[in-house]
């Protein structure tokens, strides 16, 4: 059997893993204004990020429709994949699984198993990157959904968002804004584990760094970890500086969150993105 993964942009893997691992990619969208842009292709994270303040209306996201997933699934049929594991963003947080559930009923060229991962950013793109590995090296489905199923377990993603007006521009995750009250000075820190978003709330950003920190080690020892940020290098660098004896030892990148997902959480947020041992 050969079995493809696929994912989506949220998953903010380097082009060059995707490329080594053959791991196929939906872009999602992000409209500014009439314009409409594929996530990750058609607008550099710079342009975008140096934008997002000014833009007006602010930008929408949108998960393609259901025959640009099954166009993949079907063109992977034709280069010989004989099954699929699509692996998405939460649920909770974008309609992109559900399209592809879709897809998958109407693909008759090859079985499709499409997967809520639960996560978003790297905490979607580990799981994609392990389904991969295992994919390459012969394991089957039911062993490869086991796997993740597991990794889903001990996969964390918290950031600390530097306000809370771009959550509210978006209209995403308002249940989750609706605890954090309405005060314009807090440092809301958002927090995803097994598909379930929740918030907190700290005064200044010197606070939402320390409970960041103190997050992490509640979460335990690290089996794998990345800093994440939208656009903001030296934030995520400062958190692995304050953090780096809670961090595991190797190779820890600090990834740029892709726009569709910085359009919700707007500039200058970090975390990180963990899977516990």
């Amino acid at each position: 059997m050969t079995l493809r993964i696929v994912t989506d942009s949220t998953c903010d893997l380097p082009p060059h893993l995707i490329a080594e691992l053959g791991i196929t990619v939906i872009p999602l969208f992000i409209n500014v204004g009439s314009q409409g842009y594929r996530d990750g292709i058609d607008m550099t994270r710079e342009a975008f990020y140096t934008g997002l303040p000014t833009f007006r209306p602010h930008p929408t996201t949108a998960a393609p429709g259901a025959e640009a997933f099954q166009a993949v699934y079907e063109r992977l049929a034709a280069q010989g994949a004989t099954a699929i594991l699509s692996i998405h963003i939460a649920e909770a947080l974008s309609a992109t699984v559900n399209v592809a559930r879709i897809a998958a009923r109407e693909t008759t060229a090859l079985p499709v198993t499409v997967l809520d991962s639960g996560q978003l950013t790297l905490g979607l793109g580990f799981m994609a990157q392990m389904a991969a590995q295992a994919a390459a090296a012969g394991a089957p489905l039911a062993e490869i959904s086991a796997l993740l199923e597991d990794q889903s377990r001990r996969t964390h993603v918290i950031a600390a968002l530097d306000t809370l007006e771009y959550l509210r521009r978006s209209g995403r995750m308002n249940g989750v804004v609706a605890g954090l009250g309405s005060l314009l000075q807090i440092k809301p820190i958002l927090k995803m584990h097994r598909g379930q978003p929740t918030s907190e709330r700290v005064r200044t950003r010197a606070a939402a760094q320390q409970r960041l920190l103190a997050l992490l080690a509640e979460i335990g020892e690290l089996e794998r970890a990345a800093l994440v940020h939208t656009h903001s290098p030296q934030t995520a660098e400062a958190l692995r500086g304050q953090g780096l004896s809670l961090l595991p030892a190797g190779d820890i990148p600090s990834v740029d969150i892709t726009p569709v997902l910085g359009a919700h959480l707007g500039p200058n947020a970090a975390g990180f993105a963990v899977v516990s041992r």
